[in-house]
């Protein structure tokens, strides 16, 4: 059974045994995706222990995108679902991570 607890700045929310995975849809020389990755990486780890962080190249991964409903770059999805069609700043992807690693505890 997992608890919820309150996640501050600079504290871990620790998922459990389930790993969240984070992917990060970008175009080569797309100079916003390059500059926000590390940012947005480093959140997302900080944020959840454990995470899994992909970076996908649209051009190679063009069939999953779409699947997923990625319409503009860079764009980003957490476990399978689009979660921001347009690149999200890192306390907007820090609220999303907490909010869905504490659904349905």
């Amino acid at each position: 059974m997992h608890h919820h607890r309150r996640v501050r700045a600079g504290h871990y929310f620790d998922a459990g045994a389930l790993i969240m995975k984070v992917e990060l849809f970008y175009s080569p020389g797309c100079s916003r995706c390059a500059a926000a990755r590390e940012d947005l990486k480093a959140t997302a780890e900080r944020t959840i222990t454990g995470i899994e962080w992909r970076e996908l190249n649209i051009l190679e991964d063009l069939n999953y995108a779409v699947e997923l409903g990625v319409l503009t770059l860079p764009a980003l999805a957490v476990d399978g679902e689009l979660l921001f069609s347009s690149l999200p700043t890192a306390h907007q992807l820090r609220n999303a991570l907490i909010r869905r690693s504490t659904r349905g505890s």
